[in-house]
């Protein structure tokens, strides 16, 4: 059983939890992942590590309340344990001999690229962060942003923080202003960080991009999580989550992450309907 030794509420619809998983804790890097389940009927879940305390022994997970599993997931409070936890999984991010990085965190993809940030920072490396979120209400973990970058730069859809703006737009603005950037780092909704791709292109800017498609055992024995990459096929799991966003068919994952919207609905109506409901038929 892995404990909840802390839970903070981020925004209406996430929240962070800290777990003590101190043989996870002790091999974790950036860019790695856990799959968790919430009890011994629940599903398998894969959250990607948003933090870890190697002296403490714990691992950080920041969620997003979307389904039934994330619902349960955030029932749980501090004292409160998770059935099992497994990892860390996939291949920790590699930065050697970059000097100069833009770190770009889309919505909830801030608490995947916070690590990245905090882990480039540390190395020495110039890191200007891009952060976005469609208003200042949706706003997380700023502060521990501020800290893990050279430069933090939050804009929001409706310009309700007094930055307006995407973050490729921030992007093409900084380096149009004279930065150069040995590497970008984007992670976020595909269709931001299929955005962020396509402007790099233009000033060929190396770019990585973290995917997160459907994923089932996490070992590369499903399937599930297969994507298309320079035309091959590679299983997030174990080949990423870490690839090049210029080779990435995000055409096609974001088609393939659309295939269950309909079941997904189906359950979450289902789970919502009230126990009472035909009661007074009776």
């Amino acid at each position: 059983m892995y404990k909840i030794v802390r839970k903070e509420v981020l925004n209406p619809s996430v929240s962070l939890i800290e777990v003590e998983a101190p043989y996870i804790a002790r091999k974790a890097e950036p860019g790695q992942f856990i799959i968790l389940r919430v009890d011994e009927k629940g599903e398998r879940i894969p959250f990607t590590i948003a933090d870890y305390d190697r002296d403490k022994g714990t691992v950080t997970v920041i969620f997003q309340i979307v389904g039934k599993s994330t619902e349960s997931l955030n029932e749980l409070g501090e004292g409160d344990s998770l059935q099992d936890m497994v990892g860390p999984l996939g291949v920790a991010s590699n930065f050697e001999g970059v000097k100069k990085v833009a770190v770009i965190g889309g919505g909830l993809g801030t608490a995947i690229a916070y690590p990245q940030a905090k882990k480039l920072h540390s190395m020495g490396v110039s890191v200007d962060m891009i952060n976005g979120f469609r208003n200042k209400d949706l706003i997380i973990i700023e502060d521990l942003c501020k800290a893990a970058c050279t430069n933090l730069y939050t804009m929001t859809d409706d310009g309700s923080n007094g930055n307006q703006g995407f973050v490729t737009a921030k992007l093409e603005e900084l380096i149009n202003s004279g930065e150069k950037y040995d590497l970008v780092v984007a992670i976020g909704p595909l269709v931001m960080m299929k955005a962020v791709c396509d402007l790099t292109r233009k000033y060929d800017i190396k770019t990585i991009v973290s995917m997160n498609p459907i994923m089932i055992d996490g070992t590369g024995m499903c399937g599930g999580c297969r994507i298309t990459v320079g035309g091959e096929t590679k299983f997030a799991c174990v080949d990423g989550p870490d690839f090049d966003g210029h080779l990435v068919d995000f055409d096609s994952a974001i088609a393939r992450s659309r295939m269950f919207k309909n079941q997904e609905a189906e359950l979450r109506e289902r789970a919502h309907k009230c126990r009472l409901e035909g009661m007074n038929n009776a």
